[in-house]
């Protein structure tokens, strides 16, 4: 019997040792497994943390540099059409025309397709018919040789002094143009001065003729201005670009922050706190601790959040005649110091958002 007993302590002990080492086990695989597992989670965060810090360190300067470098697109594209239009219209003439002597027939020149030309005559007679726009005398009709052809010049009121009855010499720049309805009644009414038949005369007159007023009128000179103002302002707008892309510090959305203090430690700031993650963010709109930062394909603003006094939302509905498309929503911020911003075509939640997160973080805002 008191063997019996004690072999029965004996398997209750080893029984009981058992179940204690399965339950160590059982506990200490539970905790490593729990550990692995937190150790993954810690992992993938700071991963996470560190793929976001690196995708925004200098998020605002990159901004800068994509909105330079994709305004740069419309000036280059409108330099090279001013070069086409330069290459292939009269306009280049219009500034240098083609230089024609004595011996170059008009004939010629109009079929190689001359359209100025500068050249000098001689011996020009008025025919005393003159040319009217307006009840304006605005030119006079001369005849001349040149070379073995009789040729029409229309002079303008102050070439001709209203009238000469003869010029010896001219040097003059004109527009070379086909004879026109008021040029063929010109020589109509001449072939009846001079007792000749219309075709008798007009086979004796080339039919082109030397045009000064065209070249020199008031139409000419202002196409002449709108092309080099326009290019000259596309011309500026390009350097411009280049430099800000090249300096960002330079660019006007870091210069409006002089407004508020020195430009570079600020935006070194703003950097600094949207690289350690903003505290909200949309598409285009992040709010940090002290700054709001837009930085769409529209413009790049920074405005620190204690300057800004008023931030509304306006909707604008999209539609094309009866049909509507959608509804987009711009938010304006107002800060102190003149300064004005717009944030256009968001979505009415994200623009909600920042207003209230605004709200929050200054309770001065309007």
């Amino acid at each position: 019997m008191q063997k019996n007993l004690l072999d029965l302590s004996d398997e209750i002990e080893m029984e009981y040792n058992q179940i204690l080492a399965e339950s160590r086990e059982f506990f200490l695989g539970k905790a490593t497994a729990q550990s692995a597992r937190f150790s993954l989670i810690i992992s993938n965060t700071t991963f996470i943390l560190k793929f976001m810090m690196e995708n925004y360190e200098h998020y605002i300067t990159k901004n800068i540099k994509d909105v330079c470098r994709t305004k740069m697109i419309s000036p280059i594209i409108y330099l090279i059409l001013l070069l086409a239009l330069w290459i292939l219209s009269p306009i280049s003439e219009i500034v240098v025309p083609e230089k024609a002597d004595s011996n170059d027939s008009l004939t010629k020149l109009y079929k190689q397709d001359v359209s100025y030309i500068d050249t000098k005559l001689t011996d020009l007679y008025f025919t005393g018919y003159t040319q009217t726009s307006l009840g304006f005398t605005t030119g006079y009709y001369y005849y001349t040789m040149r070379g073995d052809e009789c040729i029409l010049v229309l002079l303008s009121p102050s070439t001709s002094e209203e009238g000469l009855p003869k010029i010896i010499a001219l040097h003059t720049k004109g527009r070379l143009a086909k004879r026109d309805r008021a040029a063929k009644d010109v020589l109509d009414n001449l072939s009846k001065d001079l007792n000749w038949t219309e075709t008798g005369i007009a086979s004796k007159v080339s039919p082109y003729y030397i045009n000064e007023p065209d070249c020199r009128n008031f139409r000419s000179y202002l196409l002449l201005f709108l092309y080099f103002a326009s290019m000259l302002y596309a011309f500026i707008s390009l350097i411009l670009l280049v430099i800000y892309y090249r300096f960002p510090l330079l660019s006007p959305p870091v210069r409006q922050l002089s407004r508020f203090g020195k430009p570079a430690e600020l935006l070194a700031e703003a950097e600094e706190e949207l690289a350690t993650l903003p505290q909200l963010a949309t598409d285009d709109m992040f709010i940090t601790e002290h700054y709001f930062i837009e930085t769409s394909k529209y413009g790049i603003a920074i405005v620190p959040i204690r300057e800004i006094i008023w931030v509304y939302k306006h909707s604008t509905l999209h539609k094309f005649f009866w049909y509507h498309f959608s509804i987009s929503y711009t938010l304006h911020i107002t800060a102190n110091k003149h300064l004005y911003i717009h944030c256009p075509k968001n979505i009415k939640s994200d623009i909600d958002g920042i207003m209230d997160y605004l709200a929050e973080a200054n309770h001065d805002i309007l």
